[in-house]
């Protein structure tokens, strides 16, 4: 296993998120750097899980260049994508960039972003099964009566959220939505979803995977609206192999499940400070990570 990066110190730090530190590279341009840091219930957890910040950063690259025909993306390069780079100043933290962490960063585009978490779902799993299980809704919006855990919706939909810079993203009902961004800005946001959404899932079809929700960030560049920050990672999606899918069950899923079940069991109240993870969940977790990396993509994940 490889060394754990929990933090990054270069010159230009603007963000430390809950995974990502972000630097001002000048030109427009920022550096985005994938720590192994991990969260739960919009904490981050003390433990980090080796090699999780490149999946992120390598399949966000992958993701966003199969999308690129839908909406445009912040993604200028990886951080080893010297010819992607060439035209780009060597200054302040990318000049810094050191070997181990070039595959895990990424220069992108400074974008005004949308304060709206935008998440599609295919199918009822996490929150919305819970929502549904309860209320019989998805953000408010009545659904079918009898549907099962983990079953394919009658059509994908968007159930966006508010984004919390502290704290727990809150659903949000359509009106809510509208209220928060504008009419035409959320009609906008929701068909750019619905169509990445389509095309990533068609994607993991043709690779024996199912993408059953995801959450995605926009931002506008230059006036035109663009995806930013990450997208269709394991941190921001629920896949499943799709021999393991079966209506009525929950399915392993290839991201941090693993985490969030272990501190259910833990008895932790999903308020900081987290406990340390166990070498065992941290193995799997990792695990997990890559495969969902190498299943989708086709390729073998570089460290």
């Amino acid at each position: 296993m490889t060394a754990a990066i929990f933090e990054t110190n270069l010159t230009g730090l603007i963000h430390r998120g809950k995974v990502r530190d972000t630097y001002d590279i000048g030109g427009g341009l920022l550096l985005m750097v994938a720590s192994d840091r991990i969260s739960a219930f919009d904490v981050v957890l003390p433990t980090p899980v080796p090699g999780k910040g490149a999946v992120l950063a390598q399949m966000s690259a992958f993701w966003f260049n199969l999308t690129r025909p839908v909406i445009k993306n912040h993604l200028v390069g990886m951080g080893d994508d010297h010819a992607a780079l060439a035209g780009v100043a060597r200054t302040g933290a990318l000049a810094e960039l050191k070997p181990e962490l070039e595959k895990r960063a990424m220069v992108v585009r400074k974008a005004r972003r949308v304060d709206m978490e935008c998440v599609v779902r295919a199918y009822l799993a996490g929150s919305a099964w819970a929502e549904y299980r309860q209320h019989g809704t998805l953000n408010g919006a009545p659904l079918t009566k009898g549907l099962r855990e983990a079953e394919r919706l009658p059509h994908l939909m968007f159930t966006p959220s508010t984004k919390a810079e502290a704290g727990h993203d809150m659903p949000l009902t359509r009106k809510e939505g509208e209220d928060l961004v504008g009419r035409d800005l959320y009609a906008l946001l929701e068909r750019a979803s619905l169509d990445v959404f389509s095309a990533a899932h068609d994607h993991a079809r043709s690779r024996g995977m199912i993408i059953a929700d995801t959450k995605m960030e926009f931002g506008f560049i230059d006036g035109e609206l663009a995806l930013i920050d990450e997208i269709l990672t394991p941190d921001s999606s629920r896949f499943w192999d799709e021999n393991d899918w079966k209506p009525g069950s929950s399915p392993h899923a290839y991201d941090k499940q693993f985490v969030r079940n272990w501190l259910i069991q833990s008895g932790w109240n999903k308020e900081p400070p987290a406990p340390a993870l166990p070498s065992d969940i941290i193995q799997r977790t990792s695990e997990r990570y890559v495969q969902a990396y190498e299943r989708l993509t086709g390729r073998t994940l570089m460290l």
